[in-house]
């Protein structure tokens, strides 16, 4: 591939919500602009950017996928984002490293909740966005409705720059307003639009939409609008230069119309990114940290500047191992160059670097500021690490990936299988930064956290697949706690003659509940020497070791105050061992006067609905014992507050994708233990039992 300038260059995602048809979309530019012989279908292997055995099987993008593509004597970098909620891992980054976003919008759908997180991820980034409305062959296909809810939901001014030619499936073609032509296509995929009369069914509409856009081009600058007034119209200069500073200055959105399954309107919109994404140089520049200690810098798009680049993906391949997608903003790597991670701190040796159509790999001999590449077996990279100049470089915040809202519980099958599977899935979780793997220290489970049950089964999948470890899958146990509410005063005594030296400790302890939180505490009170300053230690360590060991369910007792106020010993029997055990003992038994409870987790919670579904929401939360903090509006959506048990929402995500259609999300974080109703503390101590059996 040759080389191009920055200003040759567009860095363009594609995203929006699932099934919007994104990467039916893409597939029709590659095919125009012959990266491929044919159009690809998803969910076949005809699919350039589907490749992936998951995608092919589902039908629908699980990861984010790279292609180049030369168009009109430009350079597009083009990432093509999954939109479904199981896989959004890959988006927030590949937004994060773009100049601009296509959002692909479904006519028969409209706006879902993906198509206002990629709105949003897009603002956060200074973002030009281009919307695609698709599907305009569907019989539901609705423009207007859409267009109202752009300007509704996003504050947006969206613009059309088409008007169709026929509804649903006498769909056949677009006038374009900006240049007042008729574009006409054949249902073939071919996709070459040919220049046509505009057809009398649509001339009214065109002239009216045409004032539209005009009044919206002169509305978006105090300059025209006044020539506008004065003249009633614009000229040809004025149009172009004001619909140019509209687009810039973000004031104006444009709305391009197509089919992506007829490859209808695909040849408009290359032409709409070329003219209306900035260039790399033409974009804002970025911030990052400068590691000689200049606070804050902006980063120009200079290939004779310093090095710096930011890993936006990491995934495995089969044949060349580990690859790592970046993009440069300011100078130049080739190939065996050594560079410099600033989140790890440590030299990086680049090889062959290269392109990717898919998951076939181009060769390049650089890759200069503004423009994205792949290398392969970097040691220590990740997702979201700077690559740069060591000591004189800079260092790029960290990409912000969603949490994951669902943990289930791991069981490798077998010995081998769990000789292999931390390994296993510490390499996924490279590839997919939403992926989080931790062993409870309490239930010993190995817990996987994922987006959703569908992730979590295509993790399954490539573990099996790809390392040959096969798992059993179950919801994780809930980490509860035992607490008292009572106190009292024990006799804890060890004494033991067995022949010889024995063992002798004795120990008065006073047992009392702390506040919720508190955690432990022990208090030596021992006067006079009743016993020996080096036992009182031991005493602790007892009692501490018969904490870990509840008398309710075997879960460990928390918030409890410990003080050792008398007790006596023996000259020659005492030791430490003997008043470990003493220690031991005496709390246990005082725990069993002391009143004790269960405790369970309360996760704090945040869940994001459309406000049409914040009363079955709150019900819902209602059901599941949580409290109800607060409700708080943001635009056209509710974010619902609350203090939920962690046992009741075990497997909230399905639930709620199938309470709000898709349309809600959440985040939650541990909060606090809290009692157990006695209701239900039974059941649960049943439960404890007979695992504990079966462990057994």
């Amino acid at each position: 591939m040759k080389s191009y300038k920055a200003d040759q260059i567009r860095n363009v995602s594609f995203a929006g919500h699932a099934g919007a048809g994104k990467t039916s979309l893409v597939e029709g530019l590659l095919y125009l602009s012959g990266v491929s012989d044919r159009l690809g279908r998803v969910g076949d292997s005809s699919s350039i950017m589907d490749y992936d055995p998951d995608e092919v099987r589902r039908g629908h993008s699980v990861n984010a996928s790279f292609a180049v593509s030369e168009w009109q004597k430009h350079k597009l970098n083009i990432l093509d984002t999954p939109g479904n909620g199981n896989f959004i891992a890959d988006t927030p980054g590949c937004i994060r490293v773009s100049d601009g976003v296509v959002v692909v919008i479904a006519a028969d759908s409209g706006i879902q909740f993906y198509t206002e997180k990629v709105w949003q991820w897009a603002s956060e980034n200074s973002l030009r966005r281009i919307v695609y409305i698709n599907k305009m062959d569907s019989e539901q296909a609705s423009t207007q409705s859409i267009l109202e809810s752009l300007k509704k939901k996003f504050k947006a001014q969206p613009f059309l720059m088409h008007v169709p030619v026929g509804q649903g499936e006498k769909f056949s073609g677009i006038v374009d307003l900006i240049e007042n032509k008729y574009y006409a296509y054949e249902k073939d995929g071919k996709g070459s639009g040919t220049i046509s009369d505009i057809p009398d069914e649509v001339k009214d509409e065109v002239e009216s939409r045409r004032a539209e856009l005009v009044e919206a081009i002169a509305e978006a600058d105090d300059e025209l609008i006044e020539s506008y007034l004065e003249k009633g119209e614009l000229s040809d200069e004025e149009f172009s230069a004001g619909l140019k500073k509209g687009i810039e200055s973000g004031l104006l959105t444009p709305v391009v119309l197509g089919s992506a399954l007829h490859n209808i309107g695909t040849d408009r919109l290359g032409k709409a990114i070329i003219e209306f994404i900035p260039s790399p140089q033409d974009g804002p520049a970025p911030m990052a940290k400068s590691l000689s200690g200049e606070g804050a810098v902006e980063v120009k798009c200079d290939d004779n500047g310093m090095f710096s680049s930011l890993v936006f993906k990491t995934f495995a391949d089969a044949y060349a191992g580990k690859l790592t997608l970046f993009r440069v903003y300011s100078g130049a790597v080739k190939p065996d160059m050594s560079v410099y991670n600033a989140n790890h701190e440590t030299d990086e040796r680049v090889g062959q670097l290269f392109a990717l159509q898919g998951k076939k790999q181009v060769p390049l001999n650089e890759v200069v500021a503004g423009d994205m590449g792949t290398v392969a077996k970097l040691k220590v990279t990740t997702t979201g690490d700077t690559l740069t100049v060591k000591g004189k470089g800079v260092q790029f915040d960290p990409i912000v990936f969603p949490n994951p809202v669902l943990a289930r519980a791991m069981v490798p099958k077998s010995r081998a299988d769990e000789e292999k599977i931390s390994n296993s899935l510490a390499r996924l979780a490279e590839e997919d930064p939403t992926l989080k793997i931790e062993r409870d220290a309490q239930t010993h489970e190995l817990l996987v956290s994922g987006m959703g049950a569908e992730h979590l089964d295509v993790i399954i999948e490539r573990l099996k697949r790809r390392f040959g470890v096969e798992v059993d899958v179950k919801p994780p146990k809930v980490p509860y706690r035992e607490t008292i509410r009572g106190k009292t005063k024990v006799q804890g005594k060890h004494k033991k003659q067995s022949g010889g030296r024995g063992q002798f400790g004795d120990t008065w302890l006073e047992i009392s509940p702390l506040p919720r939180g508190g955690g432990f505490e022990f208090e030596n009170r021992i006067v006079g020497g009743a016993i020996p300053k080096t036992y009182i230690p031991a005493v602790e360590k007892g009692v501490q070791e018969a904490m870990g060991h509840g008398v309710l369910a075997n879960y460990p007792i928390v918030d409890v105050k410990v003080a050792l106020y008398d007790g006596s010993y023996h000259d020659v029997d005492s030791s430490e061992m003997a008043f470990k055990i003493a220690g031991s003992v005496g709390f246990k038994k005082g725990v069993l006067d002391c009143k004790p409870i269960l405790l369970e987790p309360i996760m704090t919670m945040e869940v994001i609905v459309p406000s049409e579904f914040v009363g079955d929401v709150i019900g819902d939360l209602n059901s599941k014992r949580g409290k109800i903090l607060g409700v708080d509006a943001s635009d056209d959506n509710q974010n619902v507050r609350a203090h939920v048990p962690m046992a009741s929402i075990l497997n909230y995500a399905p639930e709620l994708r199938a309470l709000t259609s898709g349309r809600g999300i959440f985040v939650m974080e541990f909060d606090h233990y809290d009692a157990v109703p006695e209701h239900l503390t039974g059941k649960i101590i049943e439960e404890a039992k007979k695992d504990g059996k079966e462990e057994e």
